[in-house]
């Protein structure tokens, strides 16, 4: 048989962007450097986009002073109230200040090289020029925590067949012992272990730094997984000797080369530059959204011509190529205006939302009173998307009096307190931490027990939550906490 045709109907709901909307998701993303960029870019790329002068200096210059882009704070205040007696507690302004000015708690790491001050130290010995070049080849393999990435027969045959150089693993090791004789101590190890003990070596004056290095040497796995009872028994020695030996050992460096480096761990070369900014004056809290854009128009002359030919049609073909590379201009001009314009209210109303929830934590800098709140709850008081909130505060950063804050950092699941409260998971954290710093460090508390002293305060937590916790706080188990 032949098929049937047949025509059906159905309904469907579906959600489509427009074009200022697609043009407003990369915007949202950007934190306050790049948005500066982003700015720069287009003031150089369209003629028909021009800084406001009347408004506002060219804040893109560093050399001039003005304000910034300012969409009035009564506008963005009010927005979304229907009188006055709605308006919250707190003032919100949008910032002004010049490109000159201070930028607040600006957190900037710089780097310098850690090759350079070794091989500083390598020309001051008298080696002979192969033995140089093994240095040179050598500290060029060192990383920025001061290990040695190859090994030594890996360092030979890359000689022979980068440079021609042949020599011997012996040659290249007693080149090494050189290198590991600078600073910082340890430099030039292999694994921790080695780095420990080059430190050590340097200490054989000191009578615990002679056991401190039998230990690492002898007995580093033990040491490392506290096996302390073992070690005393292998060394006979007691527990106040264990205790300075493990003092000693603490004083080391685990990653020598970022002493010389400058890299802080995960924040390498990094700046933070806060996107918003929050003042205390008694219970009022007052945010400002900061920024050096200046405020934009459309320059006269491009609005003029579009203004002539709408009035006049192009008699030649010519003056409509002419007409519509204008028009173009002008509209690319146009929406970026409004998209900026829509980036900032945007970002402003979702700060402000945050700002009301977690008025305690405002107030007061104690972490405990941050209540819990998801993307869901400032989608809600905004009326805006769950993904532009997302969008909103990715990589964004508030300065407060109590330190600068990402905006991720307010976000956090909820728990349940025995008194029928909701409470905030960085409030068990913070408990968590508190309650494992004050423990018997003899006799640590496991996580079945420190779910059990939770419990007792009132928290009805798993133990696996714990676990979960703990981790996040960078916390060994008991086992590894224990202290003689």
């Amino acid at each position: 048989m032949p098929g049937k045709q047949t025509l059906t109907q159905e309904q469907k709901l579906t959600q489509r962007l427009s074009p200022l909307q697609l043009q407003l998701v990369p915007l949202l993303q950007m934190n306050s450097i790049e948005i500066e960029e982003k700015v720069r870019s287009e003031l150089d790329d369209n003629p028909a986009l021009e800084v406001n002068d009347e408004s506002s200096s060219n804040m893109l210059d560093k050399d001039e002073d003005g304000e910034v882009f300012n969409e009035t704070a009564e506008d963005i205040q009010n927005a979304d109230y229907r009188d006055d007696d709605d308006i919250p507690y707190y003032r919100t302004n949008i910032s002004n200040r010049s490109a000159d000015d201070e930028t607040p708690n600006a957190i900037i790491i710089s780097e310098s090289s850690l090759v350079d001050y070794l091989m500083e130290q390598v020309h001051e010995r008298k080696l002979s020029d192969i033995q140089l070049k093994i240095a040179e080849y050598i500290v060029g393999n060192i990383d920025d925590n001061g290990y040695l990435s190859r090994s030594l027969m890996a360092i030979t045959d890359d000689l022979i067949f980068q440079t021609g150089l042949d020599v011997s693993e012996e040659e290249i090791e007693n080149v090494l012992k050189v290198i590991q004789e600078l600073d910082p101590p340890g430099v030039g190890a292999s694994g921790l272990q080695e780095c420990l003990l080059l430190q050590l070596e340097r200490k054989k004056d000191n009578p615990v730094s002679k056991l401190s290095y039998r230990v690492v040497n002898e007995l580093f796995d033990e040491f490392s997984k506290k096996h302390y009872e073992r070690v005393m028994s292998v060394l006979g020695i007691d527990d106040k000797t264990m205790r300075d030996i493990i003092a000693d050992i603490r004083t080391l460096t685990p990653r020598p080369g970022n002493a010389i480096s400058g890299i802080a761990d995960e924040t390498h070369s990094q700046q933070i530059i806060p996107d918003f900014n929050v003042e205390i004056e008694g219970e009022n809290i007052m945010l400002t959204l900061l920024n050096n854009i200046p405020e934009l128009q459309i320059a006269e002359s491009y609005s003029s011509i579009c203004e002539n030919y709408a009035k006049n049609k192009p008699a030649t073909r010519h003056e409509a190529e002419m007409a519509a590379a204008v028009k173009l201009k002008y509209d690319k001009a146009s929406d970026f205006i409004k998209v900026l314009r829509q980036r900032q209210e945007t970002l402003f109303r979702t700060m402000r939302s945050i700002t009301i929830r977690q008025r305690d934590f405002f107030l007061s800098g104690d972490e405990t009173r941050i209540r819990p709140m998801i993307l869901k709850d400032i989608a809600e008081d905004t009326g805006y998307d769950l993904s532009v909130i997302s969008r909103a505060t990715v990589n964004k950063y508030v300065s407060t009096q109590w330190g600068v804050f990402p905006l991720k950092y307010f976000f956090n699941e909820g728990l349940q307190h025995e008194s029928g409260e909701e409470v905030s998971s960085r409030e068990i954290i913070t408990i968590l931490k508190s309650v494992i710093e004050n423990e018997n460090k003899s006799k640590p508390y496991s996580d079945e027990a420190l779910c059990g002293i939770l419990r007792s305060k009132g928290y009805e937590i798993a133990r696996r939550t714990i676990a979960k916790y703990r981790e996040k706080l960078s916390i060994p188990v008991a086992r590894l906490r224990k202290e003689i």
